[in-house]
């Protein structure tokens, strides 16, 4: 368990952890390298009893900041969603898969919210083998947990469920609601499961693809982090913003609230 202070005079925020605990609590951060999307940690203090980990201070979230703008334009999205997708390939390039991922996550840096960051590791799993990514654990957030997840039995790719969290992200972002959405557990479920789920027709057919490459009920056919940052809806809007793809880089509107995490085992 950790604990978070943050201080109004310094561009910086500590969490606490317990001293017995807190290199496996950071793992997930050590395993990934340096990288401009990503917190870093900045410094650890260790106590007798309490290690505090300095982080970067941010200015707000992503899920606050659609909430409040209802929904991005695509230009705008694009240009936030590629360095959300940056952050995720990082990650599972290096063996890291992110189970929990959602607006909430990610956090802007600038007060002009133009710059993102990948936000709190502690959920992650670290990968023992990074060509094996088959995990069994149910573990996310209701309105962003992939179909596979919610199956009874078996095993699934750790990758292709952030993938299809980052659809969920994506269209949120662009239409200003989640794809999936009742107040039962239940039904919401049931409607994952299904995969059904509509397409404004104000939006451009290349951002209707990529949508539609995400949130696919098969994993094995969505696209990767790697391959999404591939994808001709970038191109077309890199001339409206600036951006370039490397490694170092119902009608219910989104709630206020946030879904607690279940589907733990």
């Amino acid at each position: 368990m950790c604990y978070q202070l943050e201080s109004i005079y310094y561009m910086i925020r500590a969490k606490v952890f317990p001293i017995k605990t807190y290199r496996e609590d950071l793992s997930p951060y050590w395993q990934v390298d340096d990288h401009k999307n990503i917190t870093n940690i900045l410094e650890i203090i260790l106590g007798e009893t309490k290690a505090y980990v300095f982080f970067e201070k941010h200015v707000s979230d992503l899920h606050s900041y659609v909430r409040h703008k209802k929904r991005l334009r695509e230009e705008e999205a694009a240009r936030l969603f590629a360095q959300i997708v940056a952050a995720v390939q990082q990650c599972h390039e290096n063996g890291l898969i992110l189970r929990d991922l959602k607006l909430r996550k990610f956090v802007f840096t600038d007060k002009e919210r133009t710059k993102l960051k990948l936000d709190s590791l502690e959920d992650a799993t670290v990968l023992d083998n990074e060509d094996n990514d088959l995990m069994s654990d149910k573990h996310g957030c209701p309105a962003y947990v992939s179909p596979e997840i919610l199956s009874a039995i078996g095993t699934y790719s750790g990758k292709a469920a952030d993938c299809w969290s980052l659809g969920v992200m994506l269209y949120t972002m662009l239409i200003g609601r989640y794809p999936f959405h009742d107040t039962q557990p239940a039904a919401l479920f049931g409607k994952i499961r299904r995969g059904h789920f509509s397409i404004p027709n104000s939006l451009s057919s290349r951002a209707k693809c990529l949508l539609k490459t995400l949130l696919r009920r098969e994993p094995s056919d969505r696209l990767t982090a790697e391959q999404i940052l591939g994808h001709p809806w970038f191109r077309n809007c890199a001339n409206k913003f600036s951006w370039r793809s490397d490694k170092s880089m119902s009608d219910q509107l989104v709630p206020e609230f946030d879904f607690p995490k279940v589907l733990e085992d």
